[in-house]
């Protein structure tokens, strides 16, 4: 995962179509997907090959191994085991959403009809991430990156 001093985002134009900077500057913007299963091996074998992945493997103890994907030598994801107390859950991929401050943004979940499932949580070196459930039941993440000085 590339983090970095998250300027303000910076929109180029092609044909009318505005792209923003990068989706980890960007509020708003689909930035991470992990994979969680309870075959991480298995699944690094599978996209490895059909995508032509490359992956890294971080040492994420007590909780075991992560592994980064990389897309032309940038992270774009993960894949972690299952959590124990998750065993028998189908494996699932989630996405993160790049928020300017997410516990102000998980601060408004409830009033609009929404769960938060796990609240605003430090990831050392990485920032700062919630995960919530919208009211038809659909779970997402939410991050805001640490801003390297």
């Amino acid at each position: 995962m590339r983090i970095g001093r998250r300027p303000a985002p910076t929109h180029l134009h092609t044909k009318g179509i505005a792209i923003m900077a990068t989706a980890q500057q960007t509020h708003g913007a689909f930035s991470w997907f992990e994979l969680t299963t309870s075959a991480p091996k298995d699944a690094r074998t599978f996209y490895g090959k059909l995508l032509d992945w490359t992956f890294q493997d971080m040492d994420m103890r007590p909780a075991g191994t992560y592994t980064v994907i990389n897309v032309g030598g940038q992270g774009i994801g993960g894949i972690a085991a299952t959590p124990p107390n998750a065993k028998g859950m189908t494996p699932a991929w989630g996405g993160y959403v790049t928020v300017d401050n997410v516990d102000k943004v998980v601060a408004n979940v409830a009033g609009l009809g929404g769960q938060v499932l796990m609240p605003p949580t430090d990831i050392p070196t990485v920032g700062r991430f919630a995960t919530i459930r919208d009211p038809q039941g659909a779970t997402l993440s939410l991050i805001t990156y640490a801003m390297k000085s």
